[in-house]
């Protein structure tokens, strides 16, 4: 199974393949095999030329999860040999990850840069995926999405997803520009899947989420957890099987995840000194934002350094932004970002009981820069 080139970095984190193998890149390089001008840069990712494209975006199923599954999902198991996969960006996340796959641009430019992050110039937080009305998405991220480009380039774009994903911040954030087909099944998926693709030339995208869901709640290490990735690998072959010859399926996912142990867990509420200069606690377990008072950022670094030691890489911002972690930051995103970051290594989390007390119910989890969590497949049938 071949990895994708990146910079193997300390703790042997995976550094983002921005403009190489990205999820932002998925877009671009599908926009060249149509053959349509949609005036993105080259990118290095290179697809088979084909009249319309299926792009089916599984959540949380990481490269290295399913290359140790082949028994589970022998299909998509299958593509793997040959196959040079691709990663996330930085935090590995869902809402980042969406975002950079739907807008071909890097966290840093779109600005969807965690689960949760500092609306700047309050002491609010933003929830990427459940959203906050009170924050326009259109203000939020103003950037045209690769949809909108494609569309222009006289490419039918459609996202088939469920129902109350319509009209969401994240869609419009993400996804703007493409015609959503609400599905709430899988066969419902296919379907839609199958009648828009045979237009061209076309880009379909499909997503399903069930995977995540189960890994947070029971773990990647669970018999349901391998349970959903056999369905959704009989899923993937049943929608290939349905396509049109002519059309190309790509499979790929946002992110991957580990399980946490609750030994492994720090919560900032219980451990004396790390709730020292903060203001807010942001991003999610695996990847920390977090905001301190004025004048407190290398003294938060410092305690936070200390008390982690080896479970967690913490760089100011302005170092994580020099190490390239969220690509090319607009002015408009950097207060978005955490002063200071924390990204976990092997199994740690970094908890709150004050402000995500749902998270210690959590299993599985995601956002650092691990290989199980960064690396992600790019199957091309």
């Amino acid at each position: 199974m071949s990895q994708p080139t990146v910079t193997q970095g300390i703790r042997g984190f995976v550094e983002p393949a921005y403009g190489r193998r990205s999820l932002g890149d998925v877009l671009p390089a599908v926009a060249a095999a149509l053959g349509a001008d949609a005036g993105f840069p080259a990118v290095g990712l290179e697809l088979p030329p084909a009249p319309s494209y299926v792009v089916m975006l599984v959540d949380g199923m990481g490269q290295e999860l399913l290359g140790r599954h082949r028994d589970h999902a022998p299909y998509l198991h299958s593509l793997l040999a040959g196959s040079e996969g691709g990663t996330a960006g930085v935090p590995s996340t869902t809402a980042t990850s969406l975002a950079s796959l739907g807008t071909a641009l890097t966290p840093g430019e779109h600005g969807l840069v965690g689960y949760t992050s500092r609306v700047p110039g309050t002491d609010h937080l933003l929830n990427a995926l459940y959203w906050d009305k009170d924050v326009d998405p259109l203000e939020w991220q103003p950037h045209d999405t690769a949809f909108d480009r494609l569309g222009r380039a006289g490419v039918i774009t459609t996202t088939v997803s469920k129902r109350v994903f319509a009209g969401s911040g994240l869609t419009v954030s993400s996804q703007r520009g493409a015609e959503h087909l609400g599905a709430d099944v899988m066969g419902e998926r296919i379907a839609g899947a199958v009648t828009s693709s045979a237009r061209s030339p076309s880009v379909t995208y499909v997503y399903d989420g069930d995977l995540d869901w189960i890994g947070h709640r029971h773990g990647v290490d669970s018999p349901a957890w391998r349970q959903q990735l056999m369905a959704l690998d009989g899923a993937a072959e049943q929608l290939r099987d349905s396509l049109a010859p002519t059309t190309r399926l790509i499979v790929l996912a946002d992110h991957g995840m580990v399980d946490s142990e609750v030994g492994s867990r720090f919560d900032v509420d219980s451990v004396p000194g790390m709730r020292d200069g903060v203001e807010l606690v942001g991003g999610e377990a695996r990847f920390r934002h977090v905001y301190c008072r004025p004048g407190a950022v290398e003294d938060v670094a410092a305690i936070w350094r200390t008390i982690l030691g080896p479970n967690a890489l913490v760089l100011t911002r302005e170092v994580a932004i020099e190490r390239g972690w969220f690509g090319h930051v607009e002015d408009r995103v950097r207060p978005r970002l955490g002063d200071v970051v924390a990204a976990c290594a092997g199994d740690t989390a970094i908890m709150s009981s004050k402000d995500f007390p749902f998270e210690h119910k959590l299993i599985g989890m995601h956002g650092s820069l691990t290989p199980d969590e960064m690396l992600v497949p790019l199957l091309v049938d």
